[in-house]
């Protein structure tokens, strides 16, 4: 039976300083020199011309290095998955689960040096990175139990005379292109996904995050994928990522990432070109603008908790994060006044200190593009509530604005930073007609004691995942299985009973047994 990896406690002093030594070797790492990624194709660590330097977000010191793939690398590794292809889809479903469950032992293994590294590499404070290593340790045992439920032929019906069974296979090569933001869990789901159902995979992560992406690469191989049916290329999104999208011999694109990224994927993964024997199926997981509603009958202290810690959380650098909050009617002033002096308490610094809430948004870039936003907002926006930050690293402060307009950018765009925008409901009807007013449905949440307001939430709240009395982020494999529909991408929901289906390919065969005997078998 499936059970979630339990995620480390660290209010007990022995995890804190077991965390604090995996923290310790990391830097040790550094300091030597050891932490470095490169392309593996045919199983092997190729170097290339192209070399950058990944940064700790918190103070953007160097880390380690990073190989970047070419054209030349990607169509190595596109050939190697080719020349793979019989040989893995042919491998047992109980040899490939056997394989992705061998992979979650060993990330289990070094769950706390992984969880530290990305301490380190995508900014992550200390609880973020521990639940996104039992993600993808979720991922690899959820995604092996479901192969071993889908991968026996099936009977569909009892018929003299007849046999009737549906059965699937994997659709060809894959490529998956990762976020940074869960380097780890998302890249190891969908990566996990796409090769326990039989399809070779190309694994480009995000720029930010090789060396995690490199951990995950190595940690398959060493697992028992084949080195013909996986290659790990980082490299820039326009060089791999567009060959990987491009090429007739890719069948599947999983994709997890910005609308516009996500759309211009959907738009050339549809284009049919010449040699081009699959319609390319793409799998894509695009963002949201996510709002919690806060009635008059809400219980207000664990609704500016739940508030709190989905807006701010990561800096707020979740697709399923807080972005709006809608409070009604009297409920609203209070509401607003509370959320900021609770703000005021919100400890934002490095990463690497156990008691940060708010660390470093993922680059300089992140950082201009957030601060330049909220900028524009003070010009046109009520500004409630602004924090402080570190000179050093690439911070940006959690803000909050108050009385915001539908039309404003701050309530339509996702900014993926620590910007929330509050805005006040007449009534729990209007409340819910604000909330889908948006072109993304990925997550939201409800914080009511009205059992009729809350019955009424779960027809009309209509959201790939909707939370009540509760943050809207942190959803568990199997428990929550998550994904939007709308503008938040296409595909069935990670972590599910119906993913690995995107994957697979349904045949159906039927055989007429009512021969009179077997031909003999003639010489080969």
């Amino acid at each position: 039976m499936f059970r979630n990896e339990p995620f480390t406690d660290f209010t007990v002093a022995a995890f804190r300083a077991a965390f604090q030594n995996a923290l310790n070797e990391v830097d040790q790492a550094i300091r030597a020199g050891k932490l470095h990624a490169e392309p593996i194709v045919a199983g092997k660590p190729l170097t290339t011309s192209t070399v950058i330097t990944s940064v700790d977000p918190s103070s953007n010191a160097p880390i380690g290095k990073v190989y970047f793939a070419g054209e030349q690398e990607t169509e190595a590794a596109l050939k190697s998955m080719s020349t793979g292809l019989k040989n893995w889809a042919g491998t047992p479903y109980q040899r490939r689960a056997e394989i992705i469950r061998n992979c979650g032992a060993l990330l289990r293994q070094r769950r706390l040096y992984l969880a530290a590294l990305m301490v380190r590499e995508a900014g992550k404070p200390w609880k973020e990175a521990d639940a996104d290593v039992c993600e993808a340790i979720d991922f690899c045992e959820y995604y092996a139990d479901e192969m071993l439920r889908l991968g026996p032929p099936r009977r569909t019906q009892d018929v003299m005379g007849e046999d009737n069974v549906y059965l699937y296979q994997g659709r060809g090569i894959a490529a998956v292109i990762a976020p940074w933001n869960f380097p780890l869990a998302i890249a190891c789901g969908m990566v996990c996904a796409t090769l326990v159902t039989g399809n070779p995979t190309i694994l480009k992560p995000s720029e930010q995050t090789n060396l995690i992406g490199a951990e995950l690469a190595r940690t398959l191989l060493q697992a028992g994928v084949p080195a013909d049916a996986f290659a790990y290329l980082p490299g820039h999104g326009e060089v791999v990522g567009k060959k990987l999208v491009d090429d007739v011999r890719v069948d599947v694109i999983c994709f997890t990432g910005s609308k516009a990224v996500g759309l211009e994927i959907l738009a050339r993964g549809a284009a049919v070109a010449p040699g081009q024997h699959n319609i390319k199926r793409v799998v894509a997981e695009m963002g949201g603008k996510n709002a919690i509603i806060i009635d008059e009958d809400a219980d207000l202290d664990e609704a500016i908790k739940g508030v709190i810690y989905s807006a701010f959380g990561f800096s707020g650098q979740k697709c399923s994060a807080c972005s709006r909050v809608i409070a009604v009617g009297s409920a609203y002033d209070t509401f607003i006044a509370r959320l900021c002096d609770a703000a005021a308490d919100i400890i934002v610094g490095p990463a690497s200190d156990s008691s940060v809430l708010v660390g470093p948004v993922i680059n300089q870039e992140a950082q201009d593009r957030i601060l330049a936003t909220i900028a524009a907002a003070e010009t046109r926006d009520k500004l409630a509530f602004k924090g402080k930050t570190p000179t050093q690293g690439f911070f940006v402060p959690p803000t909050i604005f108050r009385d915001v307009k539908s039309d404003s950018p701050l309530w339509q765009k996702e900014i993926f930073g620590p910007v929330l925008a509050c805005a006040k409901a007449e009534t729990f009807d209007e409340a819910i007609q604000m909330a889908v007013a948006s072109e993304y449905k990925l997550t939201g949440g409800l914080y009511s004691r009205s059992p009729a307001n809350i019955a009424k939430a779960r027809e009309e709240f209509k959201v790939g995942n909707l939370y009540i009395n509760r943050g809207c982020t942190g959803a568990i494999v199997c428990r929550q299985p998550f994904g939007g529909f709308g503008m938040s991408g296409v595909g069935s929901k990670a972590g599910g009973p119906d993913y690995l289906l995107q994957f697979l390919e349904p045949r159906s065969i039927s055989e007429n047994t009512m021969r009179r005997g077997f031909a003999p078998e003639l010489p080969s």
